[in-house]
């Protein structure tokens, strides 16, 4: 039953992007006949639905005899995935507008080349300002204030990154300016929150970025935990021995002990569905802790924060989400999360939920950053102590 429940939805998913995909196809196709006079239909339609679906032609597992090409078709389909969420924008819109256009008698096919023109040039605009944003990264500050004692007189700094999306797309180039950023900071730790593979751990091995890894440098060491991409990917058994033998430790529902801290290490949501055991809970993984010292909990999508409030955590640490990483997508997950992005406080929990360092699909963001976060962690004792609350906006470097 439950395979039955997987096809019929991979069959509506397929249903509703040919539908679209016709709508954006019919659209360009009025606009190359205008420019290009004579094209010929049966060139036109193979070539479009070929880069409409070449995404998905990529993450096929191919022989490996065409895996170049298959590696070619997904960045390809991952830039036509922007446009045609940028098309969905504002085709309704320029429809909308043409229909106004038609009650004052004017024709359809008057100022086609003008307005497709104008719709290049606002894609292009989009293109450039989103690649832009999805490669140039900020670091956002959190100064942080628990109210218990680590045995330190001074701030911890703790270097953040989540959703680095390894692979294809986002490869050795960005990795290498997010181990020099997080290097940079000095950090007495640094925390990897999820999906640091984007999928496949094939382009991961075969570039050398555990290499690239190893140079991830902090006094008290270096721990991630799974994503849901990871479980896509299908290979955690790889992926964290690989991890390991580089000196990261991946915390699949474990604790371990540094810096005077506790680091809670969640399996991702997605272990619910797709491994017997399921996870375990917040609670059950905090059972016998001294919870007198600070506890900091990794847990790739940002839910459950009032039970983790409850069970006695003082740092929430997700990802996830992007922040839509393309808007309008922003509105969508402000709807599904309680937070989305940024910084909440629930009781003596802080939540602090990353927009991600790299990309899924295409390496465009609008409305959201390529961010990765620095926390300074003031304990109890410390001379920068205050009963009072303290957390400032993050400042961009």
């Amino acid at each position: 039953m439950k395979i039955l429940r997987m096809l019929a939805s991979g069959l509506v998913m397929l249903l509703v992007l040919g539908l679209v995909n016709f709508y954006i196809g019919q659209h360009l196709w009025y606009l190359l006949e205008t420019w290009l006079p004579g094209i010929s239909a049966a060139v036109y339609w193979p070539v479009f639905l070929l880069i409409a679906f070449a995404y998905m032609i990529g993450m096929v597992p191919w022989p490996k005899a065409v895996k170049p090409a298959a590696r070619l078709f997904k960045v390809i389909g991952s830039y036509y995935l922007a446009c045609m969420e940028f098309a969905i924008i504002v085709l309704p819109l320029t429809d909308l507008l043409y229909w106004v256009l038609g009650l004052m008698g004017v024709q359809r096919t008057a100022f086609t080349a003008e307005a497709g023109a104008a719709l290049v040039v606002l894609l292009a605009v989009f293109l450039i300002w989103g690649s832009r944003n999805a490669w140039s990264t900020v670091v956002r500050n959190h100064p942080i204030q628990i109210g218990k004692s680590a045995g330190t007189s001074t701030p911890l700094t703790i270097a953040v990154a989540s959703d680095l999306h390894l692979g294809n797309i986002v490869g050795n180039r960005h990795l290498r300016r997010m181990v020099a950023e997080l290097n940079r900071m000095q950090p007495d730790l640094i925390l990897l929150a999820g999906d640091v593979l984007d999928d496949s751990i094939e382009p991961f091995i075969r570039n050398g970025m555990s290499e690239e890894m190893r140079k991830l440098q902090a006094r008290h060491g270096v721990y991630a935990v799974l994503g849901n991409h990871e479980y896509y990917g299908g290979s955690i058994k790889q992926y964290t021995e690989l991890m390991d033998s580089i000196g990261i430790k991946v915390l699949q529902d474990e604790v371990v002990e540094a810096a005077g801290l506790y680091i809670v290490g969640r399996k991702d949501k997605t272990a619910e569905s797709m491994e017997a055991a399921g996870r375990k809970s917040v609670e059950a993984l905090l059972d016998g802790l001294d919870l007198s010292r600070p506890v900091i909990m990794m847990d790739h999508q940002p839910t459950g924060f009032g039970i983790a409030a409850q069970a006695g955590v003082d740092v929430l640490l997700s990802g996830h989400t992007h922040r839509g990483q393309i808007a309008p997508n922003h509105w969508i997950t402000r709807r599904l999360f309680e937070l989305d992005w940024g910084y909440l406080r629930k009781d003596k929990l802080h939540v602090v939920v990353s927009s991600g360092y790299g990309t899924w699909g295409p390496p465009i963001r609008l409305a959201s950053r390529s961010e990765l976060i620095k926390l300074e962690v003031i304990l109890e004792g410390s001379k920068h102590y205050s009963e009072e609350p303290v957390h400032s906006n993050p400042v961009l470097i």
